[in-house]
């Protein structure tokens, strides 16, 4: 009887060594678990911000592009009258 108690004993230790590793190591899973929830939260936080980047570079290149395009314009303009005057100087000369 003695036997059986000393083996049931064992068995009992045996578990609860189990059940105290098996809790370490969902201990450090879910310390894992958090770690990499951070990090998901940190990189959704940057490609938020990249977002914003990339749209603010797109509306200054639109800008750009807008402010390049009046530009040629003014200076399409500037042409004509620099012709003009030329063709002016010219006709007075003759």
């Amino acid at each position: 009887m003695e036997t059986r108690i000393n083996r049931l004993e064992s068995i009992v230790e045996q578990i609860g060594e189990a059940v105290l590793a098996t809790t370490e190591t969902i201990d450090r899973l879910a310390d894992r678990v958090d770690a990499l929830a951070i990090q998901v939260q940190h990189q959704g936080h940057q490609v938020q911000q990249q977002g914003y980047q990339l749209f603010a570079l797109s509306d200054a290149v639109q800008t750009l592009a807008e402010t390049q395009h009046d530009s040629l314009q003014q200076l399409g303009q500037l042409t004509e009258t620099l012709q003009r005057i030329a063709a002016a100087l010219e006709a007075t000369e003759k």
